[in-house]
């Protein structure tokens, strides 16, 4: 194997980081811009339209209730409560909180007649109107393979955090409650997630998740997924709807080797290539793919893939590419610790969704700012640091606000006088210094930090009377 496998910082091969001008200044209102200018009135509005049931507009639109969970994830306010009593000041308050005048009840009735449907499909037509304006940067050593797939996207599932027992199902429960999981279909070139699923059911199983959300892929891309994904089944899922798979093996698959394709093998170093058939023929048919075995440097990889031809896809790439599967695991821990949805501000799992799928969005425009900020600064996306990078510009996307609150309050203040202000990209909080958001190389002796075991929970299905809160929570 040649040493591009060898990666570092966050998944770049040694060799491929560019080198970066520190002293050099980046722009950090792109996200801001990109949310004011696609999140609008009419993209709520149309989704609205075509996609509500029984849901009604009242004082709380939905274009209110998107703008306010989108001012939510930025902000991060301390509780609803709080950030609802921005939406009731009078006028001249900033762009990103919406102005309802209502009482505070009022958001939490309408929140929670909302189904997760409505928010899923916003967050699709927010996610195709971006598309054109965010860069194919990320993994850019892996573009070569856009010649053989359209599209590339990781797949994998995430429960989310336990909620406070404030639902009247919770009261006197004493085993912790998790609200739902999440499937997501990371694009590996463009940098976030194309689509997010939300199930209300914490305890519904992965695999089932990830077979029912292939229909709006593209035939001919490519799936990466864990060993949860090597299932005849799901092979045959990905068949039907012309996709190619590639995952590691589990251990209980049952696998016949049928032709040897290549082996390349060194002193301490093995990468073989085979055709095999993988099942046992009960349940499903057998099939046959492609066994990719890698052993390295201590490192023991064994990869099965439904691309057949070695031209397409070839067994170093195969490898390099699912070294990149930790992308996905990457997008997790942006979401739930660099915008917080380790902190659910409700429990209710129609605002739970709400919240999900606005910390997607503001994820997916974050990502575009940060490719068009190492576009700027000409070096890659993935040797910026997320974790320092978006509370700049979260802190940025409130003092635009601010200023545009001035600056309205001066027109006011002078009726019929032609003003000229300074571009906002002239203030000192709309650039920083790029060597304040590179990643740090990390020393080769740190401690690695190990999560704690899981604590036994339940899912609301396993609550008296949160089946029927369920069943009344359609996911589409």
């Amino acid at each position: 194997m040649s040493q591009a496998t060898v990666a570092t910082l966050s998944g770049v091969p040694a060799g491929r980081e560019k080198p970066a001008a520190g002293q050099s200044h980046v722009d950090l209102l792109g996200m801001v811009d990109l949310l004011l200018s696609h999140l609008t009135p009419s993209l709520c509005e149309t989704v609205f339209k075509h996609h509500r049931r029984t849901e009604r507009e009242r004082k709380w639109t939905f274009y209110a209730v998107c703008l306010f969970w989108t001012a939510v994830i930025v902000r991060q306010p301390p509780s609803l409560r709080n950030g609802i009593n921005q939406t009731r000041k009078r006028k001249g308050q900033d762009q990103l909180w919406p102005r309802v005048l209502a009482r505070p009840q009022a958001f939490f009735e309408k929140a929670e007649g909302q189904r997760p449907g409505l928010f899923m499909h916003l967050y699709r037509a927010f996610v195709k109107s971006i598309l054109p304006h965010a860069p194919e940067t990320y993994a850019s050593w892996m573009k070569p393979l856009r010649r053989h797939f359209p599209e590339i996207h990781i797949v994998d599932g995430s429960r989310l955090d336990a909620v406070a027992h404030r639902l009247k199902i919770a009261h006197g429960r004493r085993a912790v409650l998790l609200p739902g999981c999440v499937t997501a279909f990371y694009d590996l070139f463009h940098g976030f997630c194309r689509e997010v699923l939300f199930f209300p059911d914490a305890a519904e199983a992965e695999l089932p998740r990830g077979q029912a959300a292939l229909g709006w892929i593209a035939p001919g891309a490519l799936i990466v997924g864990d060993c949860l994904y090597s299932y005849t089944q799901y092979f045959r899922k990905l068949a039907e709807a012309k996709l190619f798979g590639l995952s590691r093996k589990n251990p209980i698959l049952k696998i016949r080797k049928l032709q040897l394709l290549s082996r390349r093998q060194g002193s301490r170093s093995l990468l073989e290539d085979s055709l095999v058939e993988v099942g046992s023929g009960r349940k499903e048919p057998k099939r046959t793919l492609r066994l990719i075995r890698y052993r390295a440097k201590g490192r023991s990889l064994d990869l099965l893939t439904s691309v057949l031809d070695p031209k397409m896809l070839s067994a170093e790439d195969a490898v390099k590419l699912y070294g990149l599967r930790w992308s996905v695991e990457r997008l997790f821990l942006d979401l739930k610790d660099t915008l917080d949805l380790n902190c659910l501000y409700a429990s209710h799992p129609n605002l739970v969704a709400q919240q999900v799928y606005a910390t997607a969005l503001v994820h997916a425009a974050f990502r575009v700012a940060q490719a068009k900020i190492a576009q700027q600064a000409k070096v890659l996306p993935e040797q910026i640091s997320p974790g320092k990078l978006f509370p700049k510009l979260a802190t940025a996307a409130n003092d635009y606000c601010v200023c545009q609150l001035h600056a309205d309050k001066v027109r006011l203040l002078n009726p019929g006088v032609r003003i000229r202000f300074p571009s906002l990209r002239t203030m000192p909080f709309a650039s920083t210094r790029l060597d304040a958001v590179l990643l740090e190389r990390r020393s080769p002796r740190r401690k690695r930090h190990r999560p704690p075991l899981p604590g036994r929970w339940k899912s609301y299905a396993h609550v008296p009377g949160g089946p029927t809160l369920l069943r009344s929570i359609p996911v589409g």
